[in-house]
């Protein structure tokens, strides 16, 4: 898919924007949402610290924080350095101020998406976005985003968006639904698994509308390297986060966010982010690019945190 039709895609597919009621400047008041769970391993350590070239008494954006881990390496890096944390996720940014409590007034807080974020102050000297789903997420089973235990169809990283993964299982045509499971999941057997869908809804939890992906599917496909709903549920909490359209949007505002020279570190989970993320920095007048090729995990790093199998880190800096 093209850089320039991710827009037009999700226009087509009928994807309404999430509705949320973030708020406009930065926090340093801790949120008085509850804790979750949220132990964050963040991927690529040392790769992220040296791509943004921390610099003594910089400002740093950490806009996907998921907990603070990547946030807490950069704060550790340097005792001047100023960080904005922020995260759409309510159980993550309870997560990160709770784990960089100590770090006080070093640290402020934005309960958001980052494409609605408005920063003011002096630009940043670096933006890192980590765009992956954690693994909190993934196991906390009313999520929804995983097919591993039964849980609603809800995949909402926001439970302030009205979008779920259940109206579009459940309402959107049969056409829709195919076009929509072939380009975000890039999934060949589209059609065959939409048909399925449409026949026998309505859908109410993950594991029923796996479990029907994988009967619908041809045997040799079924005990594949991945389960055949993989790609399907990947397609719906894209299209439920408008994971696309919100990265996009960064990597427009980005340059105008950054001081001159600040890097942007990005690091993408799937072809589709990764694709958009190559073309768009390659493309930008405003950025030279800083690797000409993603940094991947080592083998001991998957080892240790097998989430970081399918991580690509890419770097740009402002010119």
């Amino acid at each position: 898919m093209g850089i320039a039709s991710v827009g037009d895609v999700s226009k087509n597919l009928g994807l309404p924007m999430a509705k949320s009621e973030p708020s406009s400047e930065p926090s340093s008041e801790p949120s008085s949402e509850p804790e979750a769970e949220f132990h964050h391993i963040p991927v690529l350590p040392e790769a992220v610290v040296a791509g943004l070239n921390l610099q003594p008494g910089g400002r740093y954006l950490d806009a996907t924080a998921g907990g603070g881990g990547h946030s807490r390496l950069m704060l550790e890096a340097d005792p001047t350095l100023q960080l904005v944390a922020i995260d759409q996720d309510a159980a993550a940014i309870a997560a990160t101020q709770a784990n960089l409590a100590e770090l006080g007034p070093r640290v402020t807080y934005w309960h958001g998406n980052f494409a609605e974020f408005t920063p003011s102050g002096p630009g940043f000297k670096g933006i890192l976005a980590d765009l992956g789903v954690s693994s909190v997420q993934l196991d906390v089973g009313d999520r929804g985003f995983s097919f591993r235990q039964t849980a609603p169809l809800d995949m909402r990283m926001d439970p302030r968006q009205d979008l779920t993964a259940a109206d579009i299982v459940n309402h959107w045509d049969e056409t829709d639904l195919a076009n929509l499971i072939y380009t975000y999941g890039e999934e060949r057997l589209s059609r065959r698994i939409a048909r399925k869908i449409v026949e026998q809804r309505p859908w109410q939890t993950t594991t029923d509308l796996a479990e029907a992906i994988a009967h619908c599917v041809p045997r040799s496909y079924r005990y594949g390297r991945i389960h055949p709903a993989t790609r399907t549920f990947q397609a719906l909490r894209i299209a439920v986060n408008q994971e696309l359209e919100v990265l996009e949007r960064l990597l427009k505002l980005a340059p105008t966010w950054l001081a001159p020279e600040g890097r942007l570190v990005i690091i993408s989970f799937h072809s589709l982010e990764d694709r958009l993320v190559k073309h768009t920095l390659r493309d930008s007048p405003a950025f030279k690019v800083i690797t000409k090729k993603p940094v991947i995990a080592t083998e001991e790093e998957i080892s240790h945190n097998p989430r970081a199998r399918s991580a690509k880190l890419r770097v740009a800096e402002r010119v």
